[in-house]
């Protein structure tokens, strides 16, 4: 747990500064990079591009929001070695089944039971059930988008947005965070919102 606290931490400090660096980058070019020079920041910017992916789909086969979040980081702290270990064509596909079989590891080992029995498992990892498939992919399409919706936002709204529905904090704990006017937050979240979402109608035809 501490190994996944430190590189949250290490997220919130340098998430902006990795963002100015290394935003240009595509996937490829930063694992290419990354295994250059194991800047950790291009970890940062990996988690910016997919971290609500992750999530996603670690709330997908976790159910509960704790354990979701516990695997998301983990996924992000196992990068830094796994960067370095693999040959990744495609980054987004490998990142999308390195997270699928470490929700189906936890749950073989009964950390969460969700599903039951070792057979629904299964069913899952061999593609039996395509309705559970459909919707993960439609949750992906859906987490996507948001994260693309997110990064078109004003700074203010953006990190305000963030802070309160990702992390769950409160408007007194964001604002003196931010140290920004209780109504400044409270204004910052509802335009964002408001702006995500005509953002993301607008882009999700």
């Amino acid at each position: 747990m501490e190994s996944l606290l430190s590189l949250h931490l290490m997220i919130g400090m340098i998430f902006n500064l990795a963002r100015r660096t290394y935003q240009s980058f595509s996937d490829e070019e930063l694992v290419v990079a990354f295994k250059e020079r194991a800047d950790k920041r291009i970890l940062a910017e990996l988690y910016s591009r997919y971290g609500h992916l992750v999530m996603g789909c670690c709330l997908k086969y976790l159910k509960q929001f704790e354990n979701a979040e516990d695997t998301t980081m983990r996924v992000f702290t196992d990068l830094e070695t796994k960067l370095i270990r693999h040959s990744i064509q495609h980054f987004k596909s490998w990142l999308y089944q390195v997270t699928k079989n470490e929700c189906l590891q936890q749950l073989r080992k009964g950390k969460n039971t969700a599903f039951g029995t070792t057979d629904n498992v299964e069913g899952l990892e061999s593609g039996q059930d395509y309705q559970e498939n459909e919707e993960l992919l439609h949750v992906e399409f859906r987490l996507e988008k948001l994260a693309e919706g997110l990064a078109q936002l004003k700074d203010e709204q953006r990190t305000c947005v963030e802070l309160f529905y990702l992390q769950q904090k409160s408007y007194a704990e964001i604002s003196e965070e931010l140290n920004l006017p209780l109504n400044t937050v409270k204004s910052a979240i509802q335009n964002g919102k408001r702006n995500l979402k005509i953002w993301i109608e607008k882009h999700e035809k």
